[in-house]
């Protein structure tokens, strides 16, 4: 008895740490989706570099990776959902890196925003795809030749003027710490460009927001 109890005490702790759900968050229950795309030279340069990730070694020429594909509501959005669906293999996450820079990004998006897509893992990883395909990167940014500080609208226009399906109301560009961070775009569930809502449409506002050249941080 002693034993049992023991265990079942254990395993209460071990319940109690783990990552809940949170309330109403339900896997497939959702308004539409936010495409991030994060500018990798950026990423690296603030912590990527530092932490030793692979995606920032040195030859790596990442520019604007995928960072997730997320379910969003017209207020808030949903994460961590439960999900019957089996998680996926490591090969399956390895095989997100030409996008995604790393395996383990892709398992960790899968664990936070995958599953609140109410779909199987392949076929959220396949519609990532789809979406960061569907998107044409400015090769200009890709040219920059030097670290540079520029108002992050200039990033916006140069995603508008490569898409012409794209509106402004439906792209935001993110700043942190006085960098240039992503790139989010507003889709419907069919991955066809939207409004994004107002929670979502948090344009920085930086007039000199630095923007990491490609060469400049490999």
């Amino acid at each position: 008895m002693t034993l049992a109890r023991d265990l079942a005490l254990l395993l209460s702790a071990a319940l109690s740490l783990a990552p809940a759900a949170r309330a109403g968050d339900v896997a497939g229950r959702f308004d539409y989706y936010v495409l991030s795309l994060s500018w990798s030279p950026g990423w690296c340069a603030a912590q990527g570099r530092a932490s030793g990730s692979a995606q920032c070694a040195p030859g790596k020429a990442f520019g604007w990776v995928l960072h997730g594909l997320w379910p969003q509501n017209e207020v808030g959005y949903p994460a961590d959902c439960a999900s019957p669906l089996p998680d996926p293999s490591r090969a399956e996450t390895a095989a997100m890196a030409d996008i995604m820079g790393t395996g383990s990004l892709a398992w960790h998006e899968w664990q936070k925003h995958g599953r609140c897509s109410g779909l199987s893992a392949q076929a959220y990883f396949a519609l990532s795809r789809r979406a960061y395909d569907s998107v044409t990167r400015p090769a200009l940014l890709r040219a920059v030749p030097r670290d540079l500080r520029l108002p992050a609208s200039t990033i916006e226009a140069a995603f508008l003027e490569e898409n012409p399906q794209l509106e402004a109301d439906g792209l935001t560009i993110t700043c942190k710490a006085g960098r240039i961070q992503e790139a989010r775009i507003c889709l419907t569930k069919w991955l066809d460009p939207r409004p994004c809502a107002p929670d979502t449409r948090r344009d920085c506002r930086a007039t000199d927001a630095l923007f990491h050249s490609l060469g400049g941080s490999d």
